[in-house]
Protein backbone atom coordinates (compact mmCIF):
# COMPACT_ATOMS: atom_id res chain seq x y z
CA UNK A 1 0.00 0.00 0.00
CA UNK A 2 1.40 3.44 -1.01
CA UNK A 3 0.63 6.54 1.03
CA UNK A 4 1.24 10.02 -0.37
CA UNK A 5 1.85 12.71 2.26
CA UNK A 6 1.49 16.42 1.58
CA UNK A 7 4.61 18.35 2.63
CA UNK A 8 4.46 22.11 2.97
CA UNK A 9 7.04 24.65 4.10
CA UNK A 10 5.58 26.50 7.14
CA UNK A 11 7.37 29.71 6.03
CA UNK A 12 4.93 29.95 3.11
CA UNK A 13 1.79 30.23 5.24
CA UNK A 14 2.75 30.85 8.91
CA UNK A 15 2.72 34.49 10.04
CA UNK A 16 5.89 35.91 11.65
CA UNK A 17 3.90 37.71 14.33
CA UNK A 18 0.22 37.65 15.24
CA UNK A 19 -0.09 41.23 13.97
CA UNK A 20 0.93 40.21 10.43
CA UNK A 21 -1.59 39.69 7.66
CA UNK A 22 -2.40 36.10 6.75
CA UNK A 23 -0.26 34.99 3.81
CA UNK A 24 -2.16 34.14 0.66
CA UNK A 25 -0.75 31.60 -1.85
CA UNK A 26 -0.22 33.14 -5.27
CA UNK A 27 -0.31 31.51 -8.70
CA UNK A 28 2.40 32.94 -10.97
CA UNK A 29 0.86 31.75 -14.24
CA UNK A 30 1.06 34.80 -16.60
CA UNK A 31 -2.27 33.83 -18.20
CA UNK A 32 -3.98 34.52 -14.88
CA UNK A 33 -2.26 37.92 -14.45
CA UNK A 34 -2.98 40.02 -17.57
CA UNK A 35 -2.23 43.32 -15.75
CA UNK A 36 1.06 42.24 -14.20
CA UNK A 37 3.29 44.75 -16.06
CA UNK A 38 1.17 47.87 -15.28
CA UNK A 39 0.96 46.76 -11.66
CA UNK A 40 4.73 46.23 -11.47
CA UNK A 41 5.36 49.60 -13.15
CA UNK A 42 3.32 51.32 -10.42
CA UNK A 43 5.24 49.43 -7.75
CA UNK A 44 8.58 50.37 -9.37
CA UNK A 45 7.51 54.03 -9.47
CA UNK A 46 6.56 53.95 -5.77
CA UNK A 47 9.81 52.14 -4.87
CA UNK A 48 11.87 54.78 -6.74
CA UNK A 49 10.02 57.65 -5.03
CA UNK A 50 10.46 56.05 -1.60
CA UNK A 51 14.17 55.53 -2.27
CA UNK A 52 14.62 59.25 -2.92
CA UNK A 53 12.43 60.08 0.09
CA UNK A 54 14.55 58.00 2.47
CA UNK A 55 17.91 59.11 0.98
CA UNK A 56 19.62 60.55 4.06
CA UNK A 57 23.29 59.65 3.57
CA UNK A 58 24.99 61.86 6.18
CA UNK A 59 25.62 59.98 9.45
CA UNK A 60 28.01 62.07 11.56
CA UNK A 61 31.09 64.25 11.59
CA UNK A 62 34.27 63.50 13.53
CA UNK A 63 35.43 66.79 15.08
CA UNK A 64 38.76 67.34 16.78
CA UNK A 65 41.36 68.45 14.25
CA UNK A 66 42.62 72.01 14.56
CA UNK A 67 43.58 72.33 10.89
CA UNK A 68 42.43 70.98 7.52
CA UNK A 69 42.44 67.17 7.11
CA UNK A 70 45.07 66.38 4.50
CA UNK A 71 45.19 62.55 4.36
CA UNK A 72 43.53 59.42 5.74
CA UNK A 73 44.34 55.72 6.03
CA UNK A 74 42.28 52.59 6.74
CA UNK A 75 43.25 49.91 9.26
CA UNK A 76 43.73 46.64 7.30
CA UNK A 77 42.27 44.40 10.04
CA UNK A 78 39.83 46.58 12.01
CA UNK A 79 36.71 48.05 10.38
CA UNK A 80 36.13 50.60 13.12
CA UNK A 81 39.66 52.13 13.11
CA UNK A 82 40.60 55.02 10.83
CA UNK A 83 43.68 57.26 10.86
CA UNK A 84 43.79 60.88 9.75
CA UNK A 85 46.57 63.45 9.30
CA UNK A 86 46.13 67.22 9.35
CA UNK A 87 47.93 70.27 7.97
CA UNK A 88 49.38 71.12 11.41
CA UNK A 89 51.34 67.83 11.65
CA UNK A 90 48.79 66.15 13.95
CA UNK A 91 47.72 62.51 13.49
CA UNK A 92 44.51 61.17 15.05
CA UNK A 93 43.24 57.60 15.40
CA UNK A 94 39.45 57.32 15.41
CA UNK A 95 37.00 54.69 16.63
CA UNK A 96 34.11 54.78 14.15
CA UNK A 97 31.79 52.64 16.31
CA UNK A 98 31.99 55.20 19.15
CA UNK A 99 32.64 58.10 16.73
CA UNK A 100 35.39 59.55 18.86
CA UNK A 101 39.15 60.08 18.78
CA UNK A 102 41.08 57.46 20.77
CA UNK A 103 44.61 58.86 20.31
CA UNK A 104 46.36 62.03 19.13
CA UNK A 105 50.01 62.25 18.04
CA UNK A 106 51.99 65.38 17.12
CA UNK A 107 53.83 63.55 14.34
CA UNK A 108 55.43 66.22 12.12
CA UNK A 109 56.24 69.90 11.81
CA UNK A 110 54.13 71.25 8.97
CA UNK A 111 51.75 69.19 6.84
CA UNK A 112 51.26 65.43 7.18
CA UNK A 113 51.64 64.69 3.47
CA UNK A 114 50.77 60.99 3.49
CA UNK A 115 50.08 58.00 5.72
CA UNK A 116 49.52 54.27 5.37
CA UNK A 117 49.03 51.28 7.68
CA UNK A 118 51.26 48.19 7.65
CA UNK A 119 49.57 45.12 6.07
CA UNK A 120 49.37 43.32 9.46
CA UNK A 121 47.87 46.38 11.22
CA UNK A 122 50.45 46.57 14.06
CA UNK A 123 51.95 49.89 12.99
CA UNK A 124 51.55 52.78 10.54
CA UNK A 125 53.82 55.17 8.62
CA UNK A 126 53.59 58.92 8.13
CA UNK A 127 55.53 61.40 5.96
CA UNK A 128 55.58 65.16 6.39
CA UNK A 129 57.02 68.50 5.35
CA UNK A 130 59.92 68.06 7.80
CA UNK A 131 61.55 65.55 5.34
CA UNK A 132 61.01 62.58 7.70
CA UNK A 133 59.38 59.15 7.41
CA UNK A 134 58.14 57.90 10.80
CA UNK A 135 56.82 54.52 11.87
CA UNK A 136 54.38 54.47 14.83
CA UNK A 137 52.79 51.72 16.90
CA UNK A 138 49.05 51.27 16.30
CA UNK A 139 48.50 50.58 20.01
CA UNK A 140 48.53 53.42 22.53
CA UNK A 141 51.66 53.69 24.70
CA UNK A 142 51.58 52.12 28.18
CA UNK A 143 51.06 54.24 31.28
CA UNK A 144 54.17 56.39 31.80
CA UNK A 145 55.59 55.69 28.32
CA UNK A 146 56.45 58.55 25.96
CA UNK A 147 54.69 58.90 22.59
CA UNK A 148 57.72 58.13 20.41
CA UNK A 149 57.98 56.70 16.85
CA UNK A 150 59.48 53.19 16.44
CA UNK A 151 61.74 54.39 13.58
CA UNK A 152 62.51 57.77 12.03
CA UNK A 153 64.17 58.18 8.63
CA UNK A 154 65.49 61.62 7.72
CA UNK A 155 65.42 62.18 3.95
CA UNK A 156 67.09 64.70 1.68
CA UNK A 157 63.88 66.09 0.15
CA UNK A 158 60.23 66.52 1.17
CA UNK A 159 58.16 63.34 0.77
CA UNK A 160 54.70 63.91 -0.71
CA UNK A 161 53.20 60.42 -0.43
CA UNK A 162 53.68 56.93 0.99
CA UNK A 163 52.16 53.47 0.46
CA UNK A 164 52.90 50.06 2.00
CA UNK A 165 53.32 46.74 0.18
CA UNK A 166 50.28 44.46 0.64
CA UNK A 167 52.26 41.37 1.72
CA UNK A 168 55.91 42.22 2.51
CA UNK A 169 57.82 44.52 4.90
CA UNK A 170 58.43 47.04 2.10
CA UNK A 171 57.03 50.53 1.54
CA UNK A 172 57.35 53.19 -1.14
CA UNK A 173 57.65 56.96 -0.78
CA UNK A 174 57.49 59.65 -3.43
CA UNK A 175 58.75 63.20 -3.71
CA UNK A 176 61.59 64.07 -6.04
CA UNK A 177 61.63 60.37 -7.05
CA UNK A 178 59.98 57.06 -6.06
CA UNK A 179 62.00 55.28 -3.34
CA UNK A 180 61.44 51.65 -2.32
CA UNK A 181 62.39 51.03 1.32
CA UNK A 182 62.94 47.96 3.45
CA UNK A 183 61.54 48.52 6.96
CA UNK A 184 64.85 47.44 8.55
CA UNK A 185 67.04 49.88 6.62
CA UNK A 186 67.53 53.65 6.75
CA UNK A 187 68.42 54.02 3.05
CA UNK A 188 66.20 53.06 0.10
CA UNK A 189 66.66 49.66 -1.62
CA UNK A 190 66.18 51.33 -4.99
CA UNK A 191 65.14 54.68 -6.44
CA UNK A 192 62.96 54.92 -9.54
CA UNK A 193 62.70 58.04 -11.67
CA UNK A 194 61.51 58.96 -15.15
CA UNK A 195 61.49 62.69 -15.82
CA UNK A 196 62.53 65.52 -13.54
CA UNK A 197 59.39 66.66 -11.78
CA UNK A 198 57.98 66.11 -8.31
CA UNK A 199 55.77 63.04 -7.80
CA UNK A 200 52.56 63.62 -5.83
CA UNK A 201 51.26 60.10 -5.23
CA UNK A 202 52.42 56.47 -5.30
CA UNK A 203 50.25 53.33 -4.95
CA UNK A 204 50.98 49.59 -4.79
CA UNK A 205 48.74 47.25 -6.78
CA UNK A 206 46.71 45.13 -4.30
CA UNK A 207 46.66 42.03 -6.57
CA UNK A 208 49.92 42.09 -8.59
CA UNK A 209 51.76 43.43 -5.53
CA UNK A 210 55.08 44.10 -7.31
CA UNK A 211 53.45 46.77 -9.53
CA UNK A 212 53.35 50.45 -8.56
CA UNK A 213 51.73 53.49 -10.10
CA UNK A 214 52.71 57.12 -9.55
CA UNK A 215 51.49 60.58 -10.63
CA UNK A 216 53.92 63.40 -11.37
CA UNK A 217 53.33 67.13 -11.73
CA UNK A 218 54.63 67.04 -15.35
CA UNK A 219 51.24 65.42 -16.28
CA UNK A 220 52.62 61.86 -16.28
CA UNK A 221 51.19 58.64 -14.87
CA UNK A 222 54.14 56.24 -14.56
CA UNK A 223 53.94 52.48 -13.90
CA UNK A 224 56.87 50.63 -12.27
CA UNK A 225 57.82 46.99 -11.75
CA UNK A 226 59.52 46.44 -8.38
CA UNK A 227 61.23 43.21 -9.54
CA UNK A 228 63.03 44.88 -12.45
CA UNK A 229 63.74 48.12 -10.55
CA UNK A 230 62.80 50.11 -13.67
CA UNK A 231 59.79 52.08 -14.91
CA UNK A 232 57.55 50.11 -17.31
CA UNK A 233 55.64 52.79 -19.24
CA UNK A 234 54.02 56.15 -18.81
CA UNK A 235 51.04 57.99 -20.21
CA UNK A 236 51.04 61.80 -20.58
CA UNK A 237 47.68 63.55 -20.19
CA UNK A 238 46.59 67.09 -21.05
CA UNK A 239 46.56 68.14 -17.40
CA UNK A 240 48.12 67.01 -14.13
CA UNK A 241 46.87 63.90 -12.30
CA UNK A 242 46.58 64.35 -8.52
CA UNK A 243 46.33 60.71 -7.45
CA UNK A 244 45.39 57.25 -8.66
CA UNK A 245 43.79 54.14 -7.15
CA UNK A 246 44.01 50.49 -8.29
CA UNK A 247 40.89 48.37 -8.65
CA UNK A 248 41.02 45.74 -5.84
CA UNK A 249 39.29 43.12 -8.03
CA UNK A 250 40.82 43.64 -11.49
CA UNK A 251 44.61 43.72 -11.40
CA UNK A 252 45.20 45.86 -14.50
CA UNK A 253 42.54 48.54 -13.96
CA UNK A 254 43.26 51.84 -12.22
CA UNK A 255 41.46 55.20 -11.98
CA UNK A 256 43.24 58.56 -12.06
CA UNK A 257 41.87 61.80 -10.55
CA UNK A 258 42.76 64.72 -12.81
CA UNK A 259 42.96 68.52 -12.64
CA UNK A 260 40.67 68.85 -15.71
CA UNK A 261 37.62 67.94 -13.54
CA UNK A 262 37.51 64.36 -14.93
CA UNK A 263 38.49 60.89 -13.75
CA UNK A 264 40.05 58.40 -16.16
CA UNK A 265 39.81 54.61 -15.78
CA UNK A 266 42.73 52.94 -17.58
CA UNK A 267 43.68 49.38 -18.45
CA UNK A 268 47.46 49.36 -17.91
CA UNK A 269 47.94 46.95 -20.84
CA UNK A 270 46.42 49.50 -23.25
CA UNK A 271 47.16 53.08 -22.23
CA UNK A 272 46.46 54.63 -25.67
CA UNK A 273 42.94 55.50 -24.53
CA UNK A 274 41.13 55.23 -21.18
CA UNK A 275 38.47 52.55 -20.69
CA UNK A 276 36.09 55.25 -19.43
CA UNK A 277 36.08 59.02 -18.88
CA UNK A 278 34.02 59.98 -15.80
CA UNK A 279 32.69 63.55 -16.07
CA UNK A 280 30.57 65.33 -13.47
CA UNK A 281 32.81 67.36 -11.17
CA UNK A 282 33.12 71.09 -11.84
CA UNK A 283 36.56 71.56 -10.30
CA UNK A 284 39.84 69.64 -9.86
CA UNK A 285 39.45 66.07 -8.52
CA UNK A 286 41.79 65.68 -5.54
CA UNK A 287 41.32 62.07 -4.37
CA UNK A 288 39.77 58.75 -5.42
CA UNK A 289 39.19 55.42 -3.65
CA UNK A 290 37.65 52.13 -4.79
CA UNK A 291 34.94 50.15 -3.03
CA UNK A 292 36.06 46.64 -1.89
CA UNK A 293 33.83 45.10 -4.61
CA UNK A 294 35.70 46.96 -7.36
CA UNK A 295 32.40 47.95 -9.02
CA UNK A 296 32.34 51.58 -7.85
CA UNK A 297 34.67 54.30 -6.66
CA UNK A 298 34.29 57.54 -4.73
CA UNK A 299 35.96 60.83 -5.66
CA UNK A 300 36.67 64.01 -3.68
CA UNK A 301 36.85 67.37 -5.42
CA UNK A 302 37.82 71.00 -4.96
CA UNK A 303 34.17 71.86 -5.78
CA UNK A 304 33.15 70.90 -2.18
CA UNK A 305 31.38 67.68 -3.13
CA UNK A 306 31.89 63.91 -3.03
CA UNK A 307 30.65 61.75 -5.91
CA UNK A 308 30.16 57.99 -6.34
CA UNK A 309 30.76 56.59 -9.84
CA UNK A 310 30.06 53.10 -11.19
CA UNK A 311 33.26 51.90 -12.93
CA UNK A 312 31.51 51.32 -16.26
CA UNK A 313 29.48 54.58 -16.34
CA UNK A 314 30.58 58.06 -17.37
CA UNK A 315 28.39 59.89 -14.85
CA UNK A 316 28.03 59.64 -11.07
CA UNK A 317 25.12 57.83 -9.44
CA UNK A 318 25.32 59.94 -6.25
CA UNK A 319 26.60 63.32 -5.07
CA UNK A 320 27.09 64.25 -1.40
CA UNK A 321 27.52 67.79 -0.05
CA UNK A 322 26.70 69.89 3.01
CA UNK A 323 26.50 73.65 3.53
CA UNK A 324 29.56 73.71 5.81
CA UNK A 325 31.76 71.38 3.78
CA UNK A 326 34.68 73.10 2.04
CA UNK A 327 37.21 71.69 -0.47
CA UNK A 328 37.28 67.91 0.02
CA UNK A 329 40.93 66.83 0.06
CA UNK A 330 40.79 63.13 0.94
CA UNK A 331 38.24 60.32 0.74
CA UNK A 332 38.10 56.63 1.77
CA UNK A 333 35.62 53.79 1.21
CA UNK A 334 35.43 51.49 4.28
CA UNK A 335 36.38 47.83 3.91
CA UNK A 336 32.84 46.53 4.61
CA UNK A 337 31.48 48.43 1.56
CA UNK A 338 28.91 50.27 3.71
CA UNK A 339 30.36 53.72 4.48
CA UNK A 340 32.39 56.55 2.97
CA UNK A 341 34.70 58.90 4.90
CA UNK A 342 35.81 62.28 3.60
CA UNK A 343 38.20 64.84 5.08
CA UNK A 344 37.96 68.49 4.12
CA UNK A 345 39.50 71.93 4.60
CA UNK A 346 37.30 72.97 7.52
CA UNK A 347 38.84 70.41 9.93
CA UNK A 348 36.02 67.83 9.77
CA UNK A 349 35.90 64.16 8.82
CA UNK A 350 32.41 63.20 7.64
CA UNK A 351 30.86 59.74 7.65
CA UNK A 352 28.35 58.93 4.87
CA UNK A 353 26.35 55.89 3.83
CA UNK A 354 27.58 54.35 0.57
CA UNK A 355 23.96 53.66 -0.35
CA UNK A 356 22.03 56.81 0.55
CA UNK A 357 18.64 55.21 1.29
CA UNK A 358 19.93 52.01 2.93
CA UNK A 359 18.33 51.16 6.28
CA UNK A 360 20.95 50.56 8.97
CA UNK A 361 20.51 47.92 11.66
CA UNK A 362 18.95 44.45 11.68
CA UNK A 363 16.45 43.72 8.92
CA UNK A 364 13.51 41.32 9.30
CA UNK A 365 13.37 38.57 6.61
CA UNK A 366 10.24 40.09 5.08
CA UNK A 367 11.88 43.53 4.98
CA UNK A 368 14.86 42.01 3.20
CA UNK A 369 12.60 40.21 0.70
CA UNK A 370 10.64 43.43 0.03
CA UNK A 371 13.88 45.38 -0.52
CA UNK A 372 15.20 42.76 -2.97
CA UNK A 373 11.88 42.75 -4.83
CA UNK A 374 11.85 46.55 -5.07
CA UNK A 375 15.46 46.55 -6.28
CA UNK A 376 14.63 44.11 -9.08
CA UNK A 377 11.60 46.21 -10.06
CA UNK A 378 13.75 49.36 -10.23
CA UNK A 379 16.28 47.55 -12.42
CA UNK A 380 13.52 46.23 -14.69
CA UNK A 381 11.97 49.69 -15.28
CA UNK A 382 15.12 51.84 -14.93
CA UNK A 383 15.00 53.15 -18.52
CA UNK A 384 11.36 54.32 -18.40
CA UNK A 385 11.49 58.14 -18.68
CA UNK A 386 9.51 59.03 -15.55
CA UNK A 387 11.27 56.52 -13.30
CA UNK A 388 14.65 57.49 -14.73
CA UNK A 389 14.02 61.19 -14.09
CA UNK A 390 13.05 60.60 -10.44
CA UNK A 391 15.98 58.23 -9.83
CA UNK A 392 18.57 60.61 -11.31
CA UNK A 393 17.34 63.91 -9.86
CA UNK A 394 19.67 65.44 -7.23
CA UNK A 395 19.56 68.80 -5.46
CA UNK A 396 22.88 70.60 -5.95
CA UNK A 397 24.37 73.75 -4.39
CA UNK A 398 23.73 76.83 -6.51
CA UNK A 399 27.44 77.25 -7.36
CA UNK A 400 27.82 73.67 -8.68
CA UNK A 401 24.49 73.84 -10.55
CA UNK A 402 25.55 77.09 -12.27
CA UNK A 403 28.96 75.71 -13.25
CA UNK A 404 27.45 72.50 -14.67
CA UNK A 405 25.14 74.61 -16.83
CA UNK A 406 28.04 76.81 -17.98
CA UNK A 407 30.22 73.80 -18.86
CA UNK A 408 27.37 72.21 -20.81
CA UNK A 409 27.08 75.39 -22.92
CA UNK A 410 30.86 75.47 -23.49
CA UNK A 411 30.95 71.78 -24.50
CA UNK A 412 28.10 72.28 -26.92
CA UNK A 413 29.84 75.35 -28.43
CA UNK A 414 33.07 73.35 -28.93
CA UNK A 415 31.14 70.51 -30.57
CA UNK A 416 29.31 72.92 -32.89
CA UNK A 417 32.57 74.66 -33.85
CA UNK A 418 34.21 71.31 -34.67
CA UNK A 419 31.22 70.23 -36.77
CA UNK A 420 31.32 73.50 -38.73
CA UNK A 421 35.07 73.22 -39.28
CA UNK A 422 34.68 69.64 -40.54
CA UNK A 423 31.78 70.67 -42.80
CA UNK A 424 33.70 73.50 -44.46
CA UNK A 425 37.10 71.73 -44.76
CA UNK A 426 38.50 69.31 -47.27
CA UNK A 427 37.15 65.76 -46.52
CA UNK A 428 39.50 63.94 -44.10
CA UNK A 429 41.54 67.03 -43.15
CA UNK A 430 39.78 67.42 -39.77
CA UNK A 431 39.88 63.95 -38.17
CA UNK A 432 37.14 62.76 -35.81
CA UNK A 433 38.72 62.26 -32.36
CA UNK A 434 36.72 60.32 -29.76
CA UNK A 435 36.19 61.79 -26.26
CA UNK A 436 38.40 59.07 -24.77
CA UNK A 437 41.41 59.92 -26.93
CA UNK A 438 41.11 63.73 -26.66
CA UNK A 439 42.79 63.90 -23.26
CA UNK A 440 45.83 61.68 -24.01
CA UNK A 441 48.99 63.41 -25.27
CA UNK A 442 51.33 60.41 -25.60
CA UNK A 443 52.20 56.95 -24.29
CA UNK A 444 55.92 56.28 -23.70
CA UNK A 445 57.25 52.72 -23.21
Amino acid sequence: MRVKVLSRNPDDYVRETKLDLQRVPRNYDPVLHPFEVPREYTRAMNATKLERLFAKPFLSSLDGHRDGVNCMAKHPKSLSTVLSGACDGEVKIWNLAKRQCVRTIQAHEGFVRGMCARFCGTSFFTVGDDKTVKQWKMESPEYGEEEEPIHTILGKTVYTGIDHHWKEAVFATCGHQVDIWDEQRTSPMCSLTWGFDSISSVKFNPIETYLLGSCASDRNIVLYDMRKSTPLKKVILNMRTNTLCWNPMEAFIFTAANEDYNLYTFDMRYLESPVMVHMDHVSAVLDVDYSPTGKEFVSASFDKSVRIFPVDKGHSREVYHTKRMQHVITVKWTSDNKYILCGSDEMNIRLWKANASEKLGVLAPREKAAMNYNQKLKEKFQYHPKIRRIAQHRHLPKSIFGQIKEQRIMREARRRKELNRRKHSKPGSVPLVSERKKHIVAVVK
